[in-house]
């Protein structure tokens, strides 16, 4: 773990982002973790993961951390979305409180289980909770019923399970189970 160095991207760093989340749609768990294909992910052109780096690195309501390795490749990535309250999720549902929104997470095969996802995640929340404007009252994620994986990961590292549910947008006779992490007192 301690090869790694945990920290948000920087805009220019478009073409990293760009490989790192086509290699996330490659893993067979694509399917149930991403709401977007292969194929989706390759057509999108330059000028959409320029921007997707930039509003990363530099947006207001949003940050992308990287696990970084000695030879420059990332293994892993999480991003943080801001959720005003009173806005509209990508469920359609309505936000009732701030909150920050965990979406795109990805460690490499080679490095799952080394203390990566937490890192990542502990740095996410990190960000999250230091946030002047809007306080967040929670962080929360989405997982696919059928992704055990991740869903015993999220237990594991402090997500609890709310019971909302919610069909998968790309599947609607799949759903959707919303985690949520409260911000410590």
């Amino acid at each position: 773990m301690n090869e790694y160095v945990i920290r948000p991207i920087r805009a220019d760093e478009w073409a990293k982002v760009k490989e790192l989340r086509l290699a996330a749609l490659r893993d067979p768990a694509a399917p149930v973790a991403f709401l977007e294909t292969l194929e989706q992910g390759e057509a999108k052109p330059d000028e959409f993961w320029q921007e997707r780096a930039a509003g990363g690195a530099t947006g207001p309501g949003i940050r992308q951390f990287v696990a970084e390795g000695t030879d420059g490749e990332w293994a892993g990535t999480v991003s943080v979305l801001v959720e005003a309250a009173g806005t509209t999720d990508i469920f359609d549902g309505e936000i009732e409180q701030a909150q920050a929104h965990f979406v795109g997470v990805f460690v490499r095969p080679a490095q799952r289980g080394t203390g990566l996802t937490e890192a990542l995640f502990a740095a996410a929340l990190e960000w999250a909770w230091g946030l002047e404007e809007p306080v967040l009252a929670r962080v929360r994620l989405f997982v696919h019923e059928q992704n055990a994986r991740a869903g015993a990961f999220y237990r594991r590292f402090g997500f609890v399970p709310t019971g909302k549910v919610v069909p998968m947008p790309t599947d609607p006779s799949a759903k959707e189970l919303e985690y949520v992490f409260p911000r410590p007192v």
